[in-house]
C-alpha cells in the first residue's frame, strides 16, 4: 500500500504564497504519477495540477501561471508551489498517487487565503 502525507498548509495574505509538500511510504514512488487536488466548502474536489512519472505536468486553467508542481524522487516527495494566491484558492489540498486503476489519497491539508 501507498500512504501520502501532506504539510505545508496554513493561513496567507492574498498575493501570498505557500509550498505545500507530500511525502510518499510504502512505494515504488518513481513509477506513480502524482497529483494535487483540493476541495473547498460546498464545492466538488477538483484536480489541480499533477506530474506524471517522467515529469511532464498539466494544471487546471485556474492555478496556470500562479503554481508549480514538482518532484523530488529521491526524497519520495512532490510538491506545489502556490504563488499569488486568491481567496478562491481556500480548500483542503489533497496528495493523490496514481499508478494505472491503483490510487492512493493522502489526509489533506487546510490552505486559508484570507487578508
Amino acid at each position: 500500500q501507498v500512504q501520502l502525507v501532506e504539510s505545508g498548509g496554513g493561513l496567507v495574505q492574498p498575493g501570498g504564497s505557500l509550498r505545500l509538500s507530500c511525502v510518499a511510504s510504502g512505494a515504488i514512488f518513481n513509477i506513480y504519477n502524482m497529483g494535487w487536488s483540493r476541495q473547498a466548502p460546498g464545492k466538488q474536489r477538483e484536480l489541480v495540477a499533477f506530474i506524471t512519472s517522467y515529469g511532464n505536468t498539466n494544471y487546471a486553467d485556474s492555478v496556470k501561471g500562479r503554481f508549480t508542481i514538482s518532484r523530488d524522487n529521491a526524497k519520495n516527495t512532490v510538491y506545489l508551489q502556490m504563488n499569488s494566491l486568491k481567496p478562491e484558492d481556500t480548500a483542503v489540498y489533497y496528495c493523490n498517487a496514481r499508478l494505472g486503476q491503483l490510487e492512493y489519497w493522502g489526509q489533506g491539508t487546510q490552505v486559508t487565503v484570507s487578508s
